[in-house]
């Protein structure tokens, strides 16, 4: 069952930590986990509470934090695989200390607030080591915007609506927010004379989520959809940089490969299961006509409470734009909602043919797209595959992305009746190729 909402969800919590209060991410009913390397000191596990990180191997070894998630907290050196594996349970025992001991008037301020570090004097890491990370398409609208660019009276294949359509990509070259995006090389359609080799002209972002996978399965025994949700220990926000005129000369038969492989970027922070329960609600109904997802992809509990209430956002800020002070142009908005599947069905289908999950496993959604072009998830999409280029408050233009370009996602969970928490930056600069 997906966690429960419970006392670290109130909204009238409060923490004693500076700033934490009106921070629009990381209040103290978010809690995400993540690793981080103090000032001249080694990578360790943390907690993102307001501007600050808190020291979990510190908190752990002091006697702050007990039981079996304070051993899987202090043990943590490269990646928090061993604790998202320990399951709901230990995520939910750990998370529930944390607020107690991060709340305003804890009797354990004195002991924690040396354990405090400010983010921005920290280095933030990949919150897991990656072992796999296949991408999804799930998000319907945008596999319909690409599928009219280039099959205008057929826009999607006929399986599209009957099975999650993914493939495996590249793990060794994740990185988190902040990593430079080095416009990648490679093999174009060069027309009737040939391929043409050289620097991507075509570069695009891809709004995305990533999904965590925290308990995983024997290789052989597939996640049943019900059960699916517990194999899942968060989520963060996901940028699948995608290098458009390589993807188009290379992407048949097999599909994407050195177009996507060269760099995807995710947020450092893993917003828990746990904390996303209030968060949770139904998955839109299918349009009239649709099929219904076959029994191994469709349970009851999921349809009523496996999708979230995440907007999202993707915002460009050129290197003419932040010379010149100007904020960030806002580019696309819209709900998480518009999934086609939901990240359950999602691991469900991965696993069904026998493929074993494991800890740290990353899954993207697909670039996630609204209906309308205020929510479209990716340049290729606003400019219409670079025929209406997307025009910018300093003049400038994009049909893609240029060297200089700041792309920065950002996505907000809201709820009636709860404090609105986020998943702080996803962020990424284009560099020239050297």
């Amino acid at each position: 069952m997906p966690p429960m909402i419970d006392a670290t969800h109130d909204p009238r919590l409060r923490s004693w930590v500076s700033g934490a209060d009106d921070h629009g991410d990381f209040p103290i009913q978010n809690l995400p986990l993540g690793m981080f390397s103090p000032p001249q000191a080694t990578p360790r596990a943390g907690v993102a509470i307001g501007d600050h990180i808190l020291d979990l191997k510190a908190a752990a070894q002091a006697g702050l934090i007990v039981n079996e998630c304070a051993a899987l907290a202090a043990g943590a050196s490269d990646g928090l695989n061993a604790l998202l594996a320990a399951g709901s349970a230990v995520r939910a025992d750990l998370r529930a200390q944390l607020s107690r001991l991060l709340e305003a008037g804890s009797p354990k301020r004195a002991a924690a607030e040396p354990m405090l570090h400010a983010q921005a004097d920290c280095t933030l890491h990949l919150p897991a080591r990656i072992g796999d990370y296949t991408d999804f398409y799930v998000g319907i609208h945008h596999a319909t915007n690409i599928g009219k660019l280039f099959r205008p009276d057929n826009p999607l294949l006929p399986n599209y609506k009957y099975v999650p359509i993914g493939y495996h990509g590249r793990a060794s070259s994740i990185r988190p927010s902040g990593a430079p995006v080095r416009r990648p090389v490679g093999q174009q359609s060069g027309g009737d004379s040939g391929p043409v080799f050289g620097p991507c002209k075509r570069l695009d972002y891809e709004l995305e989520m990533g999904v965590w996978i925290g308990s995983g399965n024997p290789l052989g025994e597939p996640i049943d959809i019900a059960r699916a949700p517990d194999a899942i220990a968060g989520l963060s926000l996901l940028n699948d940089w995608s290098a458009r005129d390589i993807q188009a000369w290379e992407y048949q038969p097999l599909g994407p490969f050195l177009s996507k492989s060269f760099l995807s970027t995710v947020s450092p922070w893993i917003v828990t299961a746990e904390a996303l329960a209030p968060f949770r609600i139904a998955q839109p109904a299918r349009p009239e006509g649709d099929p219904a997802p076959l029994p191994y992809l469709l349970d009851e509990a999921d349809q009523a409470g496996g999708a979230f209430a995440i907007m999202l956002e993707a915002f460009i800020s050129t290197a003419r734009m932040r010379q010149e002070g100007i904020a960030p142009h806002l580019l696309s908005r819209g709900p998480a909602s518009n999934m086609y599947w939901t990240v359950a069905q999602m691991v469900a289908h991965h696993s069904v043919n026998g493929c074993n999950l494991q800890s740290g496993d990353l899954l993207g959604t697909g670039t996630i797209s609204a209906p309308t072009r205020d929510g479209f998830g990716s340049l290729m999409e606003l400019s219409s595959g670079g025929k209406e280029p997307v025009a910018l408050p300093t003049g400038e233009s994009r049909s893609f992305l240029e060297d200089g370009d700041r792309i920065s996602l950002r996505g907000v969970m809201e709820a009636s009746g709860y404090r609105s928490i986020g998943f702080g930056a996803c962020d990424g600069i284009v560099e020239p190729v050297r």
